[in-house]
C-alpha cells in the first residue's frame, strides 16, 4: 500500500530508491561501583575510547574529498576539538574519581549536564548543538561497549545507491555516507540548522528531517521517493508516481544545466532594469562556490567563524588575513564585511565580556554590536583588520543589530580612532572605506529614513527582522509555524526600509534568507529591491527569474499586497505574480 509521510526539506532534490535503515540507538549505560585499587585502570579505559573516537573521525575526515567545500571538514573538525575539550575528557575522569562509578556512568553524567545548558539556549542554530554534544557521546560510549569502527559505522556496499533512514545523522555518518553514494537521505528528528541539514545542502544531497516515527512504517529494501522541495517521503509508490517523480528528476536535470548557461550573463530585467545580484559566504574557502555560480561581488562575508570552536579569540592578524584571502580572490569586486555578530547564547570564547550576568532573554540583550561596544578589546582587533584590507580591493564594512544613530555615533568614533592609529603606523588603509548597517531591528526599519543619511549604504536581514517583528523564535516548534514573511507587517518594513533609503539617495539591498527564496523575487522586485545577495545554492536560481520579469505591473501587485490584510489572499496574489 502505497502513503506518505510528511518532514521537514532541508535539501532539495528528487531521490528514488530502496531504504537501508540505521539504527544508532544509545547505548544502554548502567552504573556500578568500581573498586579504588581498579579506578587508575577505569580511567585508562575512557582515555583509550576517546583515542580510538578521535582516530575513527581523522578517518572519516581523510575521506573528505579534496574539492569539498570547507564546512564539510569544519564539522568533523568541531567534533574533533569536543574530543579535546575538559568538559568532555577531564570532567568525566574527576567524576570516576568522585563516585567511584564505570566510565560510562561518569560520561552519561557529563552528557546529562551539557546538554540540560545547551537545551536552554534560546538561539536556535546553538540549542541544536546539543546533538552534536549527543553525537560524539555516543560514539564513545559504544566504543566503551567494545563496538568496532566497522559496526558502527555502515560497510560501502550497503550504501550505494541507497536511501537511508535513520533517527538522526551525525556530521561523520553524513559524510562517510555521501562518499559511498548514498541517494539521499531522511531522519526523525532534526531541523534547519542543525549540522546534518548543512551539510546535506552543501553536499548535494535531497534530505528531509522531522519526521518522527517514520520507523514503524518502513521497513528495510522498501521502495520509496524522497521529496527534498516539499519534505515528503512516498513509501511504496505506484508505478503512476514512480512515472511523475522519474520525470520531475529529469527536468530537475535540465533545469540545471540551463541555470548553468546564465553564469556570465548580465543581471538585468527583461525591460532593462539592471538588479545588483551578490552572494552570501561565511568562510574565505566558499569562494570556490561563488566561483562556480559566477558571482561577482560579496553582499555578505560573515565573520562569526574566526570565534567558533576555539579557545582563544583571533587577533588582528588572523583577521586580516581571513579577509585579504577573499578581496584578493575577488580581484577588485566589492566584499561586505559583516562585524561580528555574536553574543548572548551565541557565546564568544572569553564570558568575561558577557558581564558574569545571567540573561533571560538572549536574543533580546548583549548581542552583535552592542557586545562589540561594551567589548573594545573583542571589537578594535577586527576593526582594524577591515580598515587595513580595504586598501586590497573595493571592502565595505557593515554593523549587525543596528537600532539607533547613537550606537553608529560610538562606532564612528572607534573608527576614527583606529584611523589615526593606522596613520601614525604608517599603515595603508581606505580612508573612504564604505560604512554600512543591517535593517533587522523593527525600530531600525521604522527609522530608516532618519539613519540612512549617516551611512553609505544598508542591507536589509530578514532573518532576525521577521523573528522580532512577530514576536517568535522561528527555532521554537511550538510557535514557528508563525514565522512568514509574508505578514503585512513584514512587508510593511521592508517596504518602509527600502523607500527611507532610497528618499535619501542610499542604497539598500537585502542579505537575510528572503532574498535566497525564489517565491519572494518578484515581490521584492516590487516592493522597489534592486541589490540582492544570495547563498551560493541559490544565485543561478534567483539570477534566472530576475532575467525572466518584467518589471511592468511588478509594483502594482506588490502596491495591492501591502493593502492585503489576509495572509492567505498575500500568498494567493503572489502566485500571481509568479505566474
Amino acid at each position: 500500500m502505497s502513503f506518505s509521510l510528511h518532514g521537514i526539506g532541508v535539501s532539495k532534490g528528487i531521490a528514488i530508491g530502496k531504504v537501508h535503515i540505521i539504527n544508532h540507538d544509545p547505548v544502554e549505560v548502567n552504573e556500578y561501583c568500581v573498586p579504588t585499587l581498579h579506578l587508575d585502570k577505569e580511567v585508562a579505559r575512557f582515555e583509550n575510547a576517546l583515542a580510538t573516537a578521535r582516530q575513527q573521525l581523522l578517518s572519516i575526515r581523510d575521506r573528505i574529498p579534496k574539492d569539498a567545500t570547507v564546512d564539510i571538514a569544519a564539522f568533523i573538525d568541531a567534533h574533533l576539538l569536543m574530543l579535546d575539550d575538559s568538559l568532555l575528557t577531564r570532567v568525566p575522569i574527576d567524576l570516576i574519581h568522585e563516585h567511584q562509578c564505570n566510565a560510562e556512568w561518569a560520561l552519561k553524567m557529563q552528557c546529562d549536564s551539557i546538554i540540560q545548558i545547551f537545551e536552554g539556549m534560546e538561539d536556535p542554530y546553538l540549542s541544536a548543538r546539543k546533538n552534536d554534544i549527543a553525537q560524539v557521546v555516543t560514539r564513545i560510549q559504544r566504543i566503551l561497549h567494545g563496538y568496532t569502527d566497522i559496526e558502527f559505522e555502515p560497510v560501502e556496499a550497503e550504501l550505494a545507491n541507497t536511501i537511508v533512514l535513520a533517527d538522526d545523522l551525525s556530521p561523520a555518518d553524513t559524510i562517510f555516507m555521501q562518499h559511498h553514494g548514498i541517494l539521499a537521505f531522511a531522519t526523525e528528528y532534526g531541523g534547519t540548522t542543525s549540522h546534518t541539514a548543512i551539510l546535506a545542502r552543501s553536499l548535494g544531497i535531497p534530505a528531509i528531517v522531522g519526521l518522527r516515527r517514520a520507523h514503524p512504517y518502513i521497513q528495510p529494501d522498501d521502495t520509496v521517493i524522497v521529496d527534498g522541495f516539499a519534505g515528503v517521503i512516498f513509501v511504496s509508490p505506484d508505478e503512476r508516481s514512480l512515472r511523475y517523480y522519474r520525470m520531475r528528476q529529469r527536468e530537475e536535470k535540465r533545469y540545471r544545466a540551463a541555470l548553468s548557461k546564465i553564469k556570465t550573463a548580465p543581471t538585468m530585467t527583461r525591460d532593462g532594469t539592471p538588479i545588483t545580484l551578490h552572494v552570501n559566504i561565511e568562510f574565505p574557502e566558499d569562494m570556490a562556490a561563488v566561483k562556480r555560480v559566477g558571482g561577482d561581488g560579496i553582499g555578505l562575508y560573515r565573520t562569526e567563524f574566526l570565534f567558533m570552536n576555539r579557545q582563544t579569540l583571533p587577533d588582528e592578524e588572523e583577521h586580516f588575513d581571513a579577509y585579504s584571502r577573499v578581496i584578493r580572490a575577488l580581484k577588485g569586486r566589492p566584499v561586505t564585511i559583516r562585524t561580528l555578530d555574536m553574543g548572548a547564547d551565541k557565546q564568544v570564547v572569553d564570558s568575561r565580556f558577557h558581564g558574569g550576568s545571567s540573561v533571560t532573554n538572549p536574543a533580546l540583550g548583549l548581542r552583535a554590536i552592542r557586545l562589540c561596544l561594551k567589548a573594545p578589546k573583542l571589537f578594535k582587533p577586527q576593526l582594524r583588520a577591515i580598515l587595513r584590507a580595504s586598501a586590497l580591493g573595493q571592502v565595505r564594512m557593515m554593523i549587525p543589530m543596528v537600532c539607533g544613530l547613537q550606537e553608529l555615533v560610538q562606532v564612528r568614533n572607534i573608527v576614527e580612532e583606529i584611523r589615526t592609529e593606522l596613520s601614525i603606523q604608517s599603515l595603508k588603509f581606505n580612508p573612504d572605506m564604505p560604512f554600512g548597517v543591517m535593517v533587522e531591528v523593527p525600530a531600525m526599519a521604522i527609522c530608516t529614513d532618519l539613519v540612512a543619511p549617516y551611512v553609505d549604504f544598508l542591507s536589509v536581514g530578514t532573518n532576525d527582522l521577521i523573528q522580532y517583528t512577530l514576536a517568535i523564535d522561528r527555532g521554537d516548534e511550538a510557535v514557528n509555524y508563525l514565522y512568514d514573511p509574508l505578514h503585512p507587517a513584514v512587508l510593511r518594513l521592508i517596504k518602509m526600509s527600502i523607500d527611507g533609503a532610497t528618499k535619501v539617495g542610499k542604497p539598500i539591498s537585502m542579505c537575510g534568507e528572503m532574498a535566497s527564496d525564489s517565491r519572494y523575487v518578484r515581490l521584492l522586485l516590487g516592493l522597489g529591491l534592486r541589490s540582492f545577495s544570495v547563498n551560493p545554492e541559490a544565485f543561478l536560481e534567483i539570477k534566472k527569474i530576475i532575467n525572466n520579469s518584467n518589471m511592468k505591473g511588478l509594483a502594482r501587485f506588490a502596491k495591492k499586497i501591502l493593502k492585503t490584510s489576509s495572509q492567505a489572499d498575500i500568498a494567493d496574489l503572489l502566485e500571481t505574480i509568479n505566474a
